[in-house]
């Protein structure tokens, strides 16, 4: 059974093409810009108090209860990445104890590069909510919480010892379940259902005909969202929210030039705390604050591990540190269909200039977000939002002191780059009932 389900999975991700690239819209190798346009014009500010829409059920699902009768949301991302890893005269290869050359002495390119971004990717993301009666809501929600693909962009490449190429895909599927106690406080809970496949990619010599060492595999496992809603007075919504570690049991293989030997391995992705605040301030304004933090200090150093010995082949070392995210956003009702919103974000990201790998370009960030809805009638709404991502310079150092470099290394690999994203999102939503005929629920400032 476990089996069938992968495979079904397996299909949705690849139809959906759940990619980001290199440079992701979250720390590390996290996908925050995939789960909701209305979130995307406004940098996510509020996700967590109900103020980005049917969005928020991604981050608390209490905020399922913000939605009366049923209603449902599709949303579209393209997330485009741009930047490449320059090397710099610190790149060296070593060719004898003590003796090393630069990297054109042995037919590389003058040093190499290595693409973060090119095509881009679509990742979608759908929501439901369907009001039982004034106290009980379900629904679910499905979107693509990490993803990550990058490349060297020519035959020989100074890191190749390093990476060679990335491929991260992952699908959520979130059961919900919201219960408001009384007139001001709402309750909500969510299975995650995370089927999640990498393949990593690196050279086993110095040249360009050199073989590869491939890891590749997959796995399905669970987790739990759970969150708490607070309506203290009218107009003014706080929302804060747990989003459990996922230990994915992952298992493939491990690929080299003359064998291959089945392996797993435990990847324990990180846990998050969401807290956000939505105030409207009179009738045309409204306010959004949001801030996360993800324990990306979990993920550090992962075995590699034979299935027919039972010992360890390779290890994946990341030593993150946590991030930690916040976000301020507007939203102006210029009339009664249309309403206008922006916010900014900064992100202190996981990845440091200690830690930073090929795969990985990432760094602290500013967001600057724009977007609009605009209702066609009480049943149909939509969503447009656009964010500009200015990524901090990263560096990447393979020497002495990273957590991936060993001292038989032959390469000693320094470079820069100067990463951006660009993200443009749309969504629809359509509401299934008779908006005249919704059972009544408590009296709160709702997104129109």
């Amino acid at each position: 059974m476990k089996g069938l389900v992968r495979t079904a999975a397996a299909a949705t991700v690849s139809l959906a093409a759940l990619l980001a690239a290199g440079a992701a819209s979250a720390s590390s190798f996290a996908i925050r810009s995939g789960q909701s346009a209305e979130g995307l014009g406004m940098a996510y500010a509020g996700a967590a108090a109900g103020g980005i829409g049917m969005g928020s059920m991604a981050w608390n699902p209490a905020t399922i209860t913000m939605f009366p009768g049923r209603n449902s949301q599709w949303n579209f991302t393209y997330l485009l990445p741009q930047g490449e890893y320059t090397p710099t005269q610190g790149t060296r290869v070593s060719v004898a104890p003590g003796v090393t050359v630069p990297n054109t002495a042995l037919g590389g390119s003058p040093l190499g590069t290595g693409e973060l971004g090119g095509d881009g990717a679509f990742i979608p993301a759908s929501y439901s909510a369907w009001q039982l009666n004034d106290r009980l809501w379900i629904g679910m929600t499905t979107g693509a919480p990490f993803g990550l693909r990058s490349k060297a962009d020519n035959t020989y490449n100074a890191a190749q010892t390093y990476g060679r190429s990335a491929k991260v895909r992952s699908i959520n599927v979130s059961p919900t379940i919201g219960y408001q106690l009384n007139d001001w406080i709402s309750i909500g809970a969510a299975l995650q259902v995370q089927y999640f496949k990498a393949n990593l990619k690196q050279a086993t010599g110095l040249t360009a005909a050199a073989g590869n060492a491939i890891l590749d595999g997959d796995t399905i496992d669970f987790g739990y969202r759970f969150g708490v809603n607070l309506t203290p007075w009218q107009g003014t919504n706080i929302g804060i929210a747990y989003r459990s570690s996922i230990r994915q049991t992952l298992e493939g293989k491990f690929w080299l030039p003359n064998a291959v030997l089945p392996i797993r391995a435990n990847l324990n992705l990180p846990d998050s705390v969401v807290f956000g605040v939505s105030q409207q301030i009179n009738d045309q304004w409204q306010a959004h604050l949001g801030v996360e933090w993800t324990n990306w200090s979990r993920f550090r150093r992962i075995p590699i591990v034979s299935q027919l010995t039972g010992l360890p082949v390779n290890s994946l070392n990341f030593v993150y540190d946590d991030s930690w995210y916040f976000a301020a956003g507007l939203e102006y009702k210029y009339n009664r269909d249309l309403t206008l919103r922006a916010g900014v974000g900064y992100e202190l990201s996981a990845v440091n200039d200690t830690n930073r790998t090929v795969y990985i370009s990432d760094n602290d960030r500013l967001w600057l977000s724009a977007g609009l809805s605009y209702k066609f009638s009480e049943k149909i709404n939509l969503d447009l939002g656009y964010t500009y991502i200015h990524v901090n310079k990263a560096r990447v150092n393979y020497g002495p002191g990273h957590p991936q470099f060993s001292p038989a290394a032959p390469v000693i690999y320094a470079a820069e780059a100067k990463p951006q994203v660009h993200i443009m999102s749309a969504a629809l939503t359509y509401r299934w009932d008779n908006p005249m005929e919704t059972i009544p629920v408590r009296p709160v400032v709702r997104k129109n």
